[in-house]
This record gives C-alpha cells, structure tokens and sequence, in this order.
C-alpha cells in the first residue's frame, strides 16, 4: 500500500510538473531564431571584439543615443522626433535628451545627457544616472583594454585621473617620460644620464629594465605561438628540420620564430636575448608596437609607462599624496543628467561620449564602492576584474534579457520593462549557422531570419525558395540594403617589411608588389561571387560614407594601379589578360625595388633582402571551404606569384577564430577580413598608431601602420565639423594607407536579410529597413504568424 501511495504521489507530482512547463512554454510562445556567426562567447558591453558577439551583447543594451533611418542623431529622445523618409513620416524615441554646446572662448565643448526617469533594467532595478557615470569610469580606467576609444577624447582631467598626477604637472610630466622612452629606444639599458638630460639615472633606469623585461618575454610568447600555429607546415622548409625536431631545442624554436616573424639571428643556439638584440636594432627600440603579452609580475606596457610617469613626478618634486580622485570634466548635475566637458572641437566625439550602451551598476560593479560625492565609482581605480566577471552573461535594459548561451545557441526571453514596451515575441535565440546554411535553415525552419552573402547563387535559391520565382515571396522575404563596412586583404606591416623598417620605401615596395597582383583579380572575383549585390572598391572606406571618394573626384585612382616609377599599369584597350600580365610585370619592379634579388634567365626570384621572405601566408575566414568573396583574389594571386619564385600560402581554417587569434597576436601577414563602419568616418580606432596591437589602445590597427602624417592626418578631421574639409582631410588619409599598402580595399557589399514569410508576420517588421536601421530595430513590435493569428 505504501509503494502504491508513492507511486500514486509521483506520478501527480510528474503531471503537475508536465503542466507547469507546457503552461511556461504556452507563454513563451514561439521563439524568433536568427541565424549569426561563429561567437566568441565574449558578450561584454565593454570588451566585445566581434560585430557577432556585440549583436548578443546589444539584445540586451539601451543607449544613450539614438539615430534615425538616415543616421541622423535624435536629441529629443524623451518627447521623441518625427523624421521622414521615404515619404513616409516616422517617430523616434531614446532613452533621454542630447546636447552639444562649444565655448569658443574656453574652447571647452560640454556634452549633455538628460535621462528619462522612468527607465528600468531588465531585473526590475530602477536605471538613473549614476548608471551611466559608471559606465564612464569603466571605459576611461587605466585598466581598459576593449576595442572603444572614448580614453582619445581630451576630457577635462583624464589624463590627470589616468596617471594620478595632479592636472598642473600632466603636461609637463609627459613630455620628461616620452624623453626617458627616446633614450631607451637609442641606447636600451645602461645608459648613463647626462646633466642635459630632463630626467634622473634611477628614472632612466628602472624604466629600461621593466620594458627590457616585458619585450623579452612578449618576444617569448611569440616564439611560441609561432611554433604552435605554423611548425607543423612550414618547419621542413624553413629549418630542414621536423616540427618535433624543432621543439626539442629551445635554439631551433628561436630560429624558426625569428625566421617566420623575418627577423636572423645569429648561431646555432640562439637565445631570446639575442631575438631581442636583433629586434631593437631594427626597430630602435619601439618598446610599444611589440607588447602583446603581460610580464611574469603581470605588468603591461601601459602599467610601465604609468609607472615612468609617477617617478617623474616625484623626481620633479611634485606633491602627488592627495592623488587624482576623479575625471573633473565628468559632473553629475542631479539623479537623471550628467555633462561631460572636452577640450577643444572633435566631430566624432559625440558618438562616443553620448552613444553608450547604458550597462547596470548593480549588476557588472559594485553599489558599495558606488558614492559619487566621496569619489567613489562602482570599482576599484585600476581594476576591472568584477567587469569581466560577466563578460559571457551580458545584462541591461533592451528588448530582451539574456538567458543562457548553450550548444551554440543563445536564449534571450523578453524584457517586460523595456522602455519602448515589452515585446510581443517572448522569446528571442540566436543560433550559429554556417554562412553558406543561412537560407536553407529558413527555408527548412530551423532558423526565422539572418543575414546571409548577397552571392548570384545565394539569390537563385532564394528565388528557387519561393512560388513566384522573386526573392520576396510566399517562403522568403528579403531586405537589401548597403552595408555600413566593406571587405578587404590586408597586410601586417611588421611581418611583411623588409630590414625590420616598416615605413621604408624598401618594406612599402615589397607590399605593394602584393597589392598590385591582388587588386588586378578583384574584378572578376567579386563579380563571380556576388553579382550586382557587390561593387569592387579603390580605397578602405565603406561607399556608405559621405566621406568615400568618388571616381569623379580630382585625384581619384584604381587601387595599386601604378607601378614602382609611378607610371599607369593598365591602358584603355588591355583586355583582362593583358591586366594580369602587366600587373604581374609591376610586382616584379616592385619586388627588385625592395631587394629582391631576380634571375632574368629564369624569371623568378631566387633570394630575399633582409628581414623579407620569398613566402608569405594569407588567412581566409572561408569556413575550410573557400566560402569566401576574396577566394577567387588568393587563388588567382598565388597561381601568378609562383611564375616568379613567390610563394602565397592560403590558409583557410574551418574555424575562423585561428585568424582572429592571429590578428590579437599580431602574428599575421596577409589575411582578409570584413570592417563594420560607423556613421562618423573617424579613423582613429582601426589606423591611429595608438590603436596598433599591444599599446594599450584599441587594440584594432592590425595593420601595424605606423605614420605620424597619418596619425596627424586622423586628429586634423576630427577636430573639424566642415564636412567638405574633413573629406578633404580623409582622402589625404586614405591616401596615406594606400602609400603603405597595407590595405587592399577589395568590396562594397549589399546587406541581405532574409525572414521566413510563413513563421514571422511580415507587416509587423520595421518599415523602411536602411543601412543604419535594420530589420530588427523594432524588435518589441514583431509578430510570429501564429501570433498574428
């Protein structure tokens, strides 16, 4: 009887929790499944590296700003604005009201938020601007190291709260440790400081051994990863040895890191301290452009620097025992507004100081160390480690709340206090698919939208998908629009160069031997893989931009269309034939200009100058596959390099992230990539010297290009709000890159969405979908069909 009891318990409890979870599934509804990208499960508002990882992060995220169809800013976000487009008149709203206003006198510009006060996260907790003065102190710690560049802003007080030294000493202080820096990249340790000298022996001194220390060890975790990622294929050619071989002498690993990174070092058991003699001489001492690693005592090279500064400022006699305790340009005027004062005019600033995802104090800091009035700001000054606790569980107060990232798939469920109201799908996944998959999975179901390659085969099958043969029809829907980005292949000016000057006439030469054989394949590539949905392009800037050249511009050129003498490559009446052989004869000048020693009796080139190669290897994201609109451009490239004793090693991995690992590195030499734009076309973070990998910056110059016209350049435009004098700027610029060729710009793409006609009710997607508004904008107003019933 009491077995029977049990039985008869468990099996209502059993039904009782069947029915609790079909009345749970009955509410959600059913899920909206958008197809992405691999992720990187790096689902931060504050370190996300990916355009894929920062869609998960944004589900979750309310900003600061909002911008219309057109990428207009909305600064009444509270009352709202009505903006047409289209002939058809459309409503914005925000989270609150923006302004700028520019004291000429001062030459301060106050940027103002003012802040609904009815805002809420997703978890109930009210969001007021305390919210957002964290936010502020997150991003401006001398401890951050993601990819956004608001710390480029000249805040009143930064660089004092930064260093800890008083506003009255920074200027001064900074150009004493940028003396000490040039002394230590023309002497290294042991240098002897003289009277004329602005700075103390002990500054000089311990300021030598900690960057010693720290190139040293970054230059063994190159060794290493060269090792690990490329012994296995290039070892026998390189060394004549086995990769086993190799990693069984700690000489061979030095050897063969140097070698494939184009640096000799001399002997047969060469140490890293002879790695590092041969890479200071080179690159006289340029501590920052090789930091990618922390030391052993966990010091970066920004810590370093900072360090330098301190001991400056107290060689100097500065009174720093009050410390710097807060950013003065950073005032919180009541609960819901805060100002933020910057020196001087930048264009772009406002995207950046007033475009913030508004991420939760209570949530990624700690309320207890959160007293504005006593200096306090959600974490310790120099620590961000409660912050990237969370960064694989993102949370705010978007459309929905982040649930669980699972078997590659990541589950949301609705937000009931978004601010433009709940929405109506209750439940929201996104799901990695392969790029080549992303029609079919709508087609089949196992996915209800995502963005796919525009390619003429993508569109026969979606034509194929639906009864009247269209794209959009009874199965499919489809949103093409231009994409805010464009594709490239770009270089690694400190892998590719030659006697380890990257900026040499010498290194640009031998790159732009690559360049000029890569862009004569573009055309035909690109036509072959995407069809009108892709245009080729001649300088790295999406065609978005009001700032992109045209072909009717004064001084408007093909792409790497000039030979070493800077005479015209192509002629009207060539054929494509005739293209590719007159561009491969221009390699060759090149390649001779840099160095290349070249046998006129057989064609090829038998040796390389110092620090070059006669092989370089290009990483493409294809999948494994060659899935890629840049596949074509290798191929063809490689198939003509090797007529002259070239060698161009494709490297497609199945998994895109070695190309990615490789990048944070700064391991690679070619690869090809895809850049997502802004609205403002700032330039700063992808080709500023600061951003270069290993500075402390943005970490996002992967093309290692480093040119002070070009960093000058960069700050001129943004310190203009004449838009024909920026573009003006900006094309001098784009120039600028051309000149380095470290960047073949190779597409314009359009932006293809699909959606599934038979699961989501179509008339319920925003209206108008643009470049700068994309189908899910208007997430909270989407329907499922069944819904819609």
């Amino acid at each position: 009887m009491k077995k029977l009891l049990a039985m008869l318990l468990a099996a209502v409890m059993l039904l009782s929790v069947i029915g609790a979870v079909a009345e749970e599934t009955a509410e959600q509804g059913t899920p909206l499944v958008v197809a992405t990208s691999t992720l990187s499960e790096k689902f931060s508002p504050y370190f996300a590296d990916t355009a894929y990882d920062q869609d998960v992060v944004n589900m979750t995220q309310a900003s600061m700003m909002t911008t219309d169809r057109t990428g207009g800013i909305i600064y009444n976000g509270i009352e709202g604005e009505t903006h047409s487009y289209n002939g058809t008149d459309y409503t914005y709203y925000g989270t609150g009201d923006l302004a700028v206003n520019y004291d000429e006198e001062a030459d301060i510009t106050t940027y103002t938020y003012k802040m609904r006060d009815d805002l809420k996260f997703s978890d109930g907790e009210p969001m007021t601007i305390d919210d957002v003065i964290f936010n502020y102190y997150v991003f401006l710690d001398p401890a951050y190291n993601g990819s956004t560049t608001l710390n480029s802003y000249d805040i009143v007080g930064l660089q004092a709260y930064r260093t800890q030294i008083p506003e009255a000493s920074v200027e001064e202080t900074s150009a004493t440790a940028a003396a000490v820096r040039e002394a230590y990249a023309a002497n290294g340790e042991g240098y002897t400081v003289t009277e004329s000298d602005p700075f103390t022996q002990e500054a000089y001194d311990s300021y030598a051994a900690a960057a010693t220390q720290l190139w040293k060890e970054d230059l063994q975790g190159i060794v290493d990863y060269v090792y690990e990622n490329y012994a296995a294929d290039y070892a026998e050619s390189i060394m004549g040895m086995t990769a086993e071989e190799v990693g069984a002498s700690d000489g061979a690993k030095v050897a063969f890191g140097a070698a494939m990174w184009g640096f000799t070092v001399e002997g047969d058991e060469p140490t890293i301290d002879d790695l590092f003699a041969s890479v200071f001489a080179q690159y006289a001492g340029d501590l920052d452009s090789y930091l990618s690693v922390e030391s052993a005592t966990g010091a970066t090279a920004d810590e370093i620097n900072g360090a330098l500064m301190v001991k400056v400022a107290e060689d100097a006699g500065v009174d720093m025992s009050a410390g710097v305790p807060n950013i003065s340009g950073i005032v919180r005027v009541d609960d819901y507004t805060v100002e933020v004062k910057v020196k001087g005019f930048s264009a772009p600033a406002v995207y950046s100081i007033l475009g913030l995802s508004i991420a939760p104090l209570h949530y990624y800091g700690d309320p207890a160390q959160y007293d504005y009035e006593n200096n306090q700001f959600g974490h310790p000054f120099g620590d961000l480690s409660l912050i990237q606790a969370k960064n694989a569980e993102p949370m705010g107060a978007g459309p929905y709340k982040f649930v669980k990232y699972e078997n590659r798939v990541v589950y949301y469920e609705a937000n009931e206090n978004y601010y433009l109201g709940a929405p109506e799908i209750k439940s929201f996944q996104y799901k990695e698919t392969q790029a080549t998959e992303v029609a079919t999975a709508v087609q089949t179901g196992t996915a209800d939208g995502g963005e796919m390659t525009g390619s003429k085969s993508n569109f026969e099958m979606l034509r194929s998908f639906n009864s009247n043969g269209e794209v959009t029809g009874d199965v499919v829907t489809t949103y093409s629009v231009a994409n805010l980005g464009y594709g490239y292949i770009g270089m690694n000016a400190d892998t590719m160069n030659v006697a380890g000057e990257p900026g040499s006439e010498a290194s640009k030469n031998l790159r732009k031997a690559f360049a000029t054989i890569l862009s004569v394949y573009r055309d035909t590539a690109i036509d072959s893989y995407y069809g009108d949905a892709a245009a080729v392009i001649n300088y790295p800037i999406s065609t978005t931009s009001w700032a992109a050249p045209q072909a009717t511009d004064e001084g408007y050129k093909v792409a790497f269309s000039v030979d070493v003498d800077g005479n015209d490559i192509y002629t009207a009446d060539m054929d494509q034939e005739a293209k590719y052989e007159a561009a491969l004869q221009a390699a060759i000048g090149y390649l001779k200009a840099a160095g290349y020693t070249f046998d006129e009796a057989t064609g090829k080139f038998t040796e390389a100058p110092e620090g070059a190669s006669l092989s370089y290897e290009a990483i493409i994201p294809g999948d494994g596959t060659g899935d890629h609109p840049a596949f074509a451009v290798l191929t063809d490239a490689k198939n003509a390099l090797d007529k002259i004793g070239i060698e161009l090693k494709i490297n497609d991995p199945a998994d895109s992230n070695v190309l990615w690992d490789a990048l944070d590195a700064g391991t690679q030499n070619m690869w090809c990539a895809a850049w997502g734009a802004t609205i403002d076309p700032d330039m700063y973070q992808v080709y500023h010297s600061s951003g270069i990998v290993g500075r402390g910056g943005s970490d996002s110059n992967h093309y290692h290009i480093q040119s002070d016209a070009l960093d000058q350049l960069i700050v001129d435009a943004r310190q203009s709000d004449d838009q024909d004098y920026r573009k003006q700027v900006y094309k001098a610029a784009l120039d600028e890159i051309i000149d380095w060729a470290v960047e073949v710009p190779t597409y314009q793409r359009q932006n293809i969405v699909i959606a599934s006609s038979e699961r989501v009710d179509i008339p319920t997607v925003t209206g108008d979908v643009t470049t700068f508004w994309g189908w899910l904008s208007e997430v909270q107003t989407m329907k499922m069909v069944e819904a819609a019933k």
